[in-house]
């Protein structure tokens, strides 16, 4: 077995050592996933207008990022990645900002798919290195609780973005400056998190390999738990905006449903993790696991302007806890390299993820609806949590 290399202390011991590292990982996660994944869904409808694409051809290309971000996972788990972890996470962070930014420079169907998948796999590799290295990095400080801040990126990265994009929608703008911009303030993020997040915390990924215990049933089930949970949230958040938009009841609030969506999304992983210091870890995840479940059903059962924001809320304050805790349960179980269990985690909710929008998009071309897809969501939702309750075991 080899050694565990220690990370190398910050030269401060003020609160700014813990406070400055979690800012830039917010602002990672903001760029990453917020920007990288999310700014699809507000885009999306624009951009199918203007190119004329089918419900199955947007969830191709969805489905596309969710590939790349599964194989991302992968190559994030592999102990024998040469480098450090900083330096996997500044490259997955370059690589989401170019990868958006190119998105509107190309017409062909093809690049998008192509673009979205290599931006998927930046999104992975930002959301594992990051975690992995601060996460650790917290709770060895004895601060897990700045976990919330860290996590608040993603919220944070859609609501801004959703902002960039309904202002420049409503000054006529195409979707290809829409990229363009969503890409520019990707590098603007990109550059501010590369500076708060100091060379000091890395060590070779080589270095912090350890050999990796078998997995025990509560792993297991926590790991089928998350790949479902990515299937129950993607279709909702994919094609939310563009639900909203093709009903002319609720056609006028377009514009604020993704916002809604994303400030719902900041807050949620500190409310999350209180709860869980209440319900225990697993008895949280279930909980937001179900009141997710509620919020996809209302996004295609309750067509008013109450349910839409229902569904933006429920879904949006909870996709970001509901990670967020199974991040944390899984370094718990870990019993080793956590970095490879947060990689396999992420891998089947990267399945769960490729599976959803296709789905849904074949289903809706056949059908002309999200109904079926979204009770098929919510139904992976509840398993998901019956599977973590069942597992069940207390937090250590």
């Amino acid at each position: 077995m080899m050694h565990r290399a220690r990370e190398m202390p910050f030269d401060v011991t003020s609160g700014r050592d813990i406070f400055v590292p979690a800012l830039g990982g917010l602002i990672a996660l903001a760029v990453g996933i917020g920007i990288g994944r999310f700014v699809y869904t507000p885009i999306l409808p624009v951009m199918a207008a203007g190119l004329g694409l089918s419900k199955f051809s947007i969830g191709l290309i969805a489905s596309a990022n969710f590939a790349g971000y599964l194989v991302g996972a992968l190559l994030a788990s592999r102990t024998s990645l040469p480098g450090t972890r900083r330096l996997w996470l500044l490259i997955g962070l370059g690589g989401s900002a170019a990868t958006t930014a190119a998105m509107g420079l190309v017409q062909s169907m093809w690049a998008f798919v192509a673009l979205r998948f290599l931006g998927g796999i930046a999104s992975a590799l930002v959301l594992v290195f990051t975690s992995a290295l601060l996460l650790d990095f917290m709770a060895h400080r004895g601060r897990a609780g700045f976990s919330a801040i860290l996590f608040a990126g993603v919220g944070a990265g859609i609501a801004v973005s959703a902002v960039l994009v309904s202002s420049l929608r409503a000054t006529g703008q195409s979707w290809q400056t829409l990229w363009l911009a969503s890409g520019l303030l990707s590098v603007v993020g990109a550059f501010a998190a590369g500076q708060m997040i100091p060379t000091r915390t890395a060590v070779p990924v080589s270095e912090t390999a350890e050999c990796a215990p078998p997995p025990g049933r509560p792993l297991l089930g926590l790991v089928l738990a998350y790949g479902f949970f990515g299937f129950g949230y993607v279709i909702t958040a994919t094609f939310l905006v563009a639900i909203v938009r093709g009903n002319p009841a609720i056609r006028e609030l377009e514009p604020l449903v993704w916002v809604i969506f994303g400030l719902s999304a900041a807050p949620s992983v500190a409310l999350w993790n209180w709860l869980a210091t209440r319900l225990t870890i697993p008895g949280a995840f279930a909980l937001a696991a179900l009141v997710e479940a509620v919020g996809v059903l209302a996004s295609v059962g309750w067509s008013t302007t109450t349910g839409v924001f229902a569904a933006s809320v429920c879904v949006g304050g909870t996709f970001m806890g509901l990670t967020a805790l199974g991040l944390m349960r899984g370094r718990e179980l870990a019993r080793g390299n956590a970095r490879q269990v947060l990689g396999l985690m992420t891998s089947a909710f990267g399945v769960g993820q490729i599976l959803g929008p296709s789905f849904a998009g074949l289903v809706f071309d056949r059908t002309g609806s999200f109904i079926v897809p979204s009770i098929v969501a919510a139904i992976a939702l509840a398993v998901a949590a019956a599977l973590v309750l069942i597992q069940r075991r207390p937090s250590s």
